[in-house]
């Protein structure tokens, strides 16, 4: 079965960096886009970051670009977000899912509707 699993969340200090990993099973993500959204209480969800499957072109929330960096590891069967100069506005659960893409109007969106517990982001002084 497909199962993806978002890990490396944790509390950072404004500023500070931290890296998620969402690693796959029963799927190889190599052959698909992956991406990260997030969620905070009492917010919508967000798209934060989009790999493609076939040329690794990257797209960003325009609210993390410049500090998120998404990227493969396709022996790992592993898709990162590096996150760099966090903000306590990224504080947030982060999920990650296979299908995204950019919309005609430039929104990063995913096709799943439901997500996972995913892991939580906190940036906090």
């Amino acid at each position: 079965q497909v199962q993806l699993m978002e890990s490396g969340g944790g509390l950072v200090q404004p500023g500070g960096s931290l890296t998620l990993s969402c690693t796959a099973s029963g799927i190889d993500l190599e052959y698909y886009s992956v991406g990260w959204s997030r969620q905070a209480p009492g917010k919508k969800r967000e798209g934060v970051s989009c790999i493609n499957h076939s040329e690794g072109t990257q797209y960003y929330a325009e609210s993390v670009k410049g500090r998120f960096t998404i990227s493969r590891d396709k022996a790992q069967n592993t898709v990162y977000l590096t996150m760099n100069s966090l903000k306590a506005d990224d504080t947030a659960t982060y999920n990650c899912a296979t299908h995204c893409y950019q919309s005609v109007g430039g929104k990063l969106e995913f096709m799943q509707s439901k997500w996972g517990l995913g892991t939580q982001v906190t940036v906090s002084q």
